[in-house]
Formats: structure tokens, sequence, C-alpha cells
């Protein structure tokens, strides 16, 4: 099939502006429950323990901060290092999912360590580290400590990084509660969460999710919010279900047909 050469649709900065405040939910208060938003968003920032909570209060009608402080009691929703190399609240669901679609980029940051790590066996790390972690959550400081003594010619920062990066650690509550304090400690996703890590979603899934969520989008845009590269293939692969559009830049922005604009 013969691909169109006319030129996409030119979406304006306001037209961008309003159809991605409408899909984060930031044109008007939803009726969405507090597990459904996050689980829509892919996710909340939380270098911090308040930012989601406020994320939700701007979003929500009649968000109380225990609605999401008890997901993360009940374990339906938990901190975990993600997208970009940051920590984010997810859904239980999409912890055990998306953890492993951006594990290639984890895997990445080992390079910046790899010093540190000379000699280290990293699958024998990753399986030291889930022995500490899961007999009881360990600060950064005790997994140092607890790796250092089987690698004590390491780097004992670059090992507690090696294990953050190879493992889907979880910040264990009552760390980030409403109206709570704790020290971060961590154990595994699966560990915490009780049932296995899921297989990494197909691209194409996630893609979806994400325009639902963010687009109209570009593959550069996605692969910033995700710390992913290499998406391209999987844009070409949802482009005849897709509808493009182009910025004032001229970049192609792709949308899902049904998406408001």
């Amino acid at each position: 099939m013969q691909r169109s050469t006319a030129p996409a649709p030119l979406l304006d900065t306001r037209a961008l502006n309003r159809a991605t405040l409408e899909r984060q939910l930031l044109l008007r208060r939803s009726a969405l429950s507090a597990e459904e938003a996050v689980g829509h968003l892919l996710g909340l920032q939380a270098q911090n323990t308040e930012p989601p909570y406020h994320a939700l209060a701007a979003r929500l009608e009649g968000f109380a901060p225990e609605r999401l402080s008890r997901l993360m009691a009940d374990r339906a929703a938990v901190r975990i290092v993600t997208l970009r190399s940051t920590i984010h609240t997810h859904t239980a669901d999409d912890c055990l999912t998306l953890r492993p679609l951006v594990q290639p980029a984890r895997q990445r940051e080992l390079t910046l360590f790899r010093t540190g790590l000379a000699g280290v066996d990293l699958g024998r790390l990753a399986a030291v580290a889930r022995e500490l972690v899961e007999a009881q959550p360990r600060t950064m400081g005790e997994l140092r400590e607890g790796l250092s003594a089987e690698w004590p010619d390491a780097d004992p920062g670059s090992l507690a990084v090696a294990a953050r990066c190879t493992l889907p650690l979880v910040q264990v509550t009552p760390r980030g509660l409403w109206g709570r304090s704790g020290r971060v400690a961590l154990t595994t996703a699966e560990h915490w969460l009780g049932r296995p890590a899921e297989p990494a979603p197909a691209p194409e899934t996630v893609i979806r999710r994400y325009l639902a969520a963010y687009g109209p989008a570009s593959v550069r845009d996605m692969q910033t919010w995700s710390g992913l590269t290499r998406l391209r293939d999987a844009f070409e692969r949802l482009r005849p279900r897709l509808l493009t559009f182009r910025d004032a830049t001229g970049a192609e922005l792709f949308d899902l047909p049904d998406a408001p604009r």
C-alpha cells in the first residue's frame, strides 16, 4: 500500500497544549479513582514523597491523600525506580510490567560504575542482593555493607547501585505514606507484592497507553519520557492504526484515532 504524500495536518502550540492537558486530567477534575488515575498516567513522579499526592489532588474530584496512602499500605501501589531512572509511584500491575520494559535502560547505567565493579559477576551480585533484601528490607547502607562482605575489593557504592539496577527494588512502607515518615528500605517487587514479575509488554502496547496520556507525541518524545531508545520500529508497526500530525517545527506526531484533540 502506497503511503500518502500529502503533508500531515498541523497542530499548533495551543492545540497540543489543550490535548496534553485534557489527557493529563488537568482541564477539569476527573471522577477516576486514585488507582485508575495512577494507571492512566502510567505512574507519577515521586522523587520526593509528597508530589504524587499533590499531582492527584490537582486532577481528581474530592481526592483525599488517604486514598493514595491506602493503596500503598495495601501494596496496590509502590515506589520504584523506573522511567528515566527516577522514582515513580506505579500501580502494582505497572510496577511488574513497566520495570521489565525499561530494564535495558537501567542496565546501561552500569557502564558508569564499571571501574568500581571490576571483577564482580553481576549475576552473582543480583542473587546475593536478592537474598539480602528478601530476608528483610535493607537500606542502601545496609545493602552496601552486605555486598561488600562478598566483594571487599569492589567499591561499596557501586555494588549497591548495581543491585538497584539489576533488581526491581521497591521502597517499602511506611516510606511514602501520607503523614508518616520512614527511611528508604528496599526489597524486591516480587517479594513485596507476593507475585512474580510479568514479561515485558510489547512496546506497541505501552506506546498506545503513552499516547492516551501524553499524545500527540513524536518518537523522540516517548523515548525521552521512558528512557528507552530505538522505538521507531514499534511506532512504524503501529502506523496503520494511528493518525499522524506535525507540530510547528515540522516534527511528526503520532496519535490514537479516537483521542481528544
